[in-house]
């Protein structure tokens, strides 16, 4: 079945440790990080991210929107991270494989995000050592965009590249997903499926996180 991943920007602060509990069901958590330079918007760093991972057994999925990643990498790790998803347009192509390489030998599940006008040819290299490939199919870095179709077919080129080579790594799309959109990715080949503002904003956050399933 689909694993959901809840994304934290969208949750309400003011009583975090009672919203994280009321997505369990969910037993992932999508956390953005957003430094205002890769993308416009500025969010949150390892600090909360520790704080987190002090109340909660959830999968800590992280996604590093941000300028220069592995300057950050060991922070995160510290902060409990269970998997580090970098964006592969942040990073110089020469350093994309050891900045995998390093990740993996802390321990720690590793992935690369792809912008909606980034090809799936460009990550063709690294796909046997990913644990998952992060498909945006909105521009990082704004909540509450439409899902750019677009995704789809990434998503069943990856499934295909996946299913031939035997590769091990999860398809994972962030951006606009809801009850029609999870379905269709579905459809197409996705394992994992992050959903911000259509589950916080929902008035039953586990009937919303079922219906994406």
């Amino acid at each position: 079945m689909v694993k959901i991943a809840p994304s934290l920007l969208s949750a309400d602060f003011t009583c975090l440790k009672d919203e994280i509990n009321k997505i369990e069901t969910a037993q992932w958590i999508h956390y953005d990080v957003m430094d205002g330079h890769f993308v416009p918007n500025i969010s949150f760093g390892h600090s909360i991210l520790n704080d987190v991972s002090k109340i909660t057994d959830m999968y800590l999925d992280v996604h590093l929107m941000i300028s220069e990643p592995a300057k950050y990498i060991d922070n995160f790790i510290a902060s409990k991270a269970s998997l580090i998803v970098f964006h592969y347009e942040a990073v110089v192509k020469e350093e994309v494989d050891n900045l995998i390489d390093y990740i993996k030998n802390q321990h720690v599940d590793v992935g690369i995000s792809i912008k909606p006008n980034t090809p799936v040819e460009e990550i063709l290299p690294f796909l046997s050592k990913l644990d998952l490939v992060l498909v945006m199919s909105v521009e990082p870095g704004f909540g509450g965009q439409e899902f750019n179709p677009i995704a789809l077919d990434k998503i069943s080129t990856l499934a295909k590249l996946k299913k031939d080579h035997q590769y091990h790594y999860l398809i994972e799309v962030d951006g606009g997903i809801n009850e029609i959109t999870a379905k269709q990715c579905r459809q197409a080949g996705a394992d994992v499926l992050v959903a911000g503002s259509y589950i916080f904003n929902s008035d039953d956050y586990a009937k919303a996180i079922e219906s994406l399933k």
